[in-house]
């Protein structure tokens, strides 16, 4: 009786697991702690859930593990590839494993930025003046595409007297803050769009080697198969796109809120609500 007991308790189990751990409703999305893929992940899934019905977990993790993840069927989707250029290394390495979905952005730009003040204007005037920089530029995570492409330019224009130093987004941000404060010059890896252009006087130091490449294009990736089983929520981001203003007012609103991101997106929909419609329009829930 006891051995029978134990069994019986052992299978509930499991079938109590796999109903917790399985929901065909739940959609995963790949996110990286950069300002314009924490303003798109959080908007796409407020729009999902409020609108659509789905459930979405926001995962965030490094770029390269966010991509990999995507390629392997674990993520369904990850809403912040680059491209052509800043993203091609896992373009090459996963493109025939997932889906190239539908366009978010586009003239997206990449490359060297410093305050306004800074004297120079090109990145091959660099070397000249390391020593005003602590020969330092401050960069970002490891894998994100801007630091290999960075690491190209290092070599491209013999910047021989300067470090790349490893952070993250908000390190980033928050060394570039200390700076300006200060009127002291800095050199960080930055993209646009980003909020800080619509806080600090920034400009990109030129690039006449194209390291960086032209505008880019921010697209949504997706595992093989996820607009099958999301179909609604597929409709929704073929229609799904971003203006400047629009994603550059969603950022800032996040970067100056004490509020939780989910809950500044939430009035950002609220307030924007002929916008979401015209991303619903022709989904059928």
């Amino acid at each position: 009786m006891k051995k029978f007991i134990m069994i019986f308790l052992l299978a509930f189990v499991a079938v109590v697991a796999t109903a917790c751990t399985e929901n065909e409703n739940e959609i995963k999305i790949g996110m990286v702690n950069w300002s314009d893929g924490i303003a798109i992940s959080n908007l796409v899934k407020v729009i999902a859930e409020d609108e659509l019905g789905y459930e979405v977990k926001l995962t965030t993790a490094d770029v390269a593990p966010v991509f990999a993840s995507v390629a392997s069927g674990d993520y369904d989707y990850f809403l912040d590839a680059w491209l052509p250029v800043t993203h091609a290394s896992y373009l090459e390495k996963y493109g025939d494993q997932f889906v190239e979905y539908s366009t978010i952005f586009e003239g997206a730009l990449v490359g060297l930025v410093v305050p306004s003040y800074v004297e120079i204007d090109s990145i091959a005037e660099l070397n000249a003046v390391a020593a005003d920089f602590d020969g330092k530029i401050i960069g970002i995570d490891s894998g994100a595409g801007i630091m290999g492409l960075t690491e190209t330019a290092l070599e491209t224009y013999d910047l021989s007297n300067f470090e790349l130093l490893t952070g993250s987004g908000p390190v980033m941000t928050a060394e570039l803050a200390n700076a300006i404060a200060s009127e002291e010059p800095i050199v960080v890896t930055g993209w646009q769009p980003h909020w800080k252009f619509g806080e600090f006087d920034l400009k990109f130091l030129e690039d006449p080697e194209g390291v960086y490449g032209a505008a880019e294009t921010i697209k949504s990736i997706a595992r093989t198969g996820a607009a099958d089983d999301f179909p609604a929520f597929a409709q929704f981001l073929s229609n799904f796109s971003l203006t400047g203003a629009q994603l550059n007012g969603l950022m800032s609103a996040i970067y100056n809120s004490d509020d939780d991101a989910i809950d500044v997106t939430r009035t950002w929909v609220e307030d924007n609500a002929d916008v979401v419609t015209g991303w619903l329009d022709g989904v059928e829930v």
